[in-house]
């Protein structure tokens, strides 16, 4: 564990002319605050917003933290250069949300160098020694794909239509990303164990309102029959329902498509009151506490638990939205 240096009291005394001049006392401020670095994604969904707020809520000077944020407005290379800026102001944890899974090898061994303990949040990385990195925190990425398809054969079976051909797209999460490999793996096993269910397309919306609406369009253009939308966030959801509404089709639970979506921020709730969101299965994105949770046993000097996943629930138009909305923190 790297060492804070503390200040010291330094003294310095006068004597001149037979007289005593009272000694003076120099002191530095003491700084014990942990400082904290924390490489973000970006801004580029709700979730990811409320994710942020999480930790910039957290690691306050009043609870005994200095906070370095880095906004890689979803780039690869601007994280390892905030790693690397981290690294070289002598920070004592760097938290990291990776845009995607590889590449970090390099900078990960450049930090434990360092002595600088690393904390993954949300996304993992996939390396070859995982002592690169002390513990992960995020959700069950792949359960979150199978809660969702199981929810789509419940609800199919609920309406009259579990035995019917089911046309399906899915507009993907920025490839490569965590959320993005197991949402798509997940509900690719429910896909599989129904016959009847073809899954048309799949394309990436990039986790954005704009690139969603765009993807959208394009499967609107290609395919006649689509049943199922399924989203890998929310924001891209938002955006196919735009586009789904602007090609004259109507969507949620009264309309021609079912679109369920992943993350469940506040706007997914109104969107589900409103008609046009069928489901939104949660991934909790206030991570701070937890973090904190973990910086402050290995300040302690206690070990952690490898991965630690978040709780997670889904939320649908059968349960009383307005309610649950009401005491949302995100």
């Amino acid at each position: 564990m790297k060492k804070r240096v503390l200040s010291v009291a330094l003294t310095a005394a006068m004597v001149a002319s037979m007289a005593t001049v009272p000694a003076i006392t120099v002191q530095a401020a003491d700084d014990e605050l942990i400082v904290v670095g924390y490489a973000q994604v970006g801004a580029e969904s709700d979730w990811r917003t409320a994710n942020t707020e999480s930790f910039k809520s957290t690691f306050t000077e009043e609870n005994g933290y200095k906070l370095i944020f880095d906004d890689a407005q979803q780039k690869q290379e601007n994280q390892i250069k905030a790693i690397r800026s981290f690294i070289q102001q002598d920070v004592d944890y760097i938290v990291v949300a990776p845009v995607v899974e590889t590449g970090w090898e390099t900078v990960l061994e450049e930090a434990k160098e360092a002595g600088i303990p690393v904390i993954l949040s949300d996304r993992q990385m996939q390396v070859s020694d995982d002592s690169l990195y002390e513990c992960w925190v995020g959700g069950n990425f792949i359960k979150e794909g199978e809660t969702a398809g199981q929810w789509v054969a419940d609800y199919l079976e609920e309406k009259g239509r579990g035995e019917e051909e089911i046309n399906m797209v899915t507009i993907q999460g920025t490839i490569g990303a965590s959320a993005q490999v197991g949402r798509t793996e997940g509900f690719g096993n429910i896909v599989a164990q129904h016959e009847n269910w073809k899954m048309l397309d799949m394309q990436s919306g990039e986790f954005t309102q704009a690139k969603g609406q765009e993807v959208m369009e394009s499967f609107l253009k290609s395919y006649d029959d689509i049943d199922v939308v399924i989203c890998e966030n929310d924001n891209e959801a938002f955006g196919a329902i735009d586009a789904i509404k602007a090609a004259g089709k109507t969507c949620g639970p009264e309309g021609d498509i079912i679109v369920i979506s992943f993350d469940s921020v506040k706007a997914a709730f109104e969107a589900m009151i409103a008609g046009d969101l069928n489901a939104t299965f949660e991934c909790n994105p206030l991570h701070g506490p937890r973090v904190d949770e973990i910086i402050k046993k290995l300040e302690a000097g206690e070990e952690v638990e490898k991965i630690q996943y978040v709780d997670e629930a889904y939320f649908d138009t059968s349960m009383d939205l307005e309610a649950i909305l009401a005491e949302r923190a995100y």
